[in-house]
């Protein structure tokens, strides 16, 4: 059974940092790209980053260009979400999900974990 298991969510102050982890398992994740993804009250969701297991190569929106960092741990099956500097606009239900290489859905998610930014 897959299941991808986010934690690292809390309450910080605008400026602050948080590390965001998804911890992986059920099978191998190397031809998968692990994305990040979140939702704010009241809008849809939205995609923030995302990391190709196998090679790394890594994309990320815009509004979190320079300030948020994806990367994976492949002795753990961890993927990684580092966000400093964040805002207000980042308070958000931040969840990992994971597709396969070459598809345009993500087929696993996790059950996301909450930041809430105070300004």
């Amino acid at each position: 059974q897959v299941q991808l298991v986010e934690s690292g969510g809390g309450l910080v102050q605008a400026g602050d940092s948080l590390r965001l982890s998804c911890e992986a398992s059920g099978r191998t994740f190397e031809a998968y790209a692990m994305g990040w993804f979140r939702q704010a009250p009241g809008k849809e969701r939205e995609f923030v980053a995302r990391i190709i297991w196998s090679s790394g190569n890594t994309d990320y929106a815009d509004s979190v260009k320079g300030r948020f960092t994806i990367s994976r741990e492949n002795a753990k099956n961890t993927v990684y979400l580092q966000m400093n500097n964040l805002q207000h606009d980042d308070t958000a239900v931040y969840s990992c999900a994971a597709a396969r290489v070459g598809s345009f859905s993500y087929t696993y998610w996790g059950q996301g974990t909450e930041v809430i930014v105070s300004s």
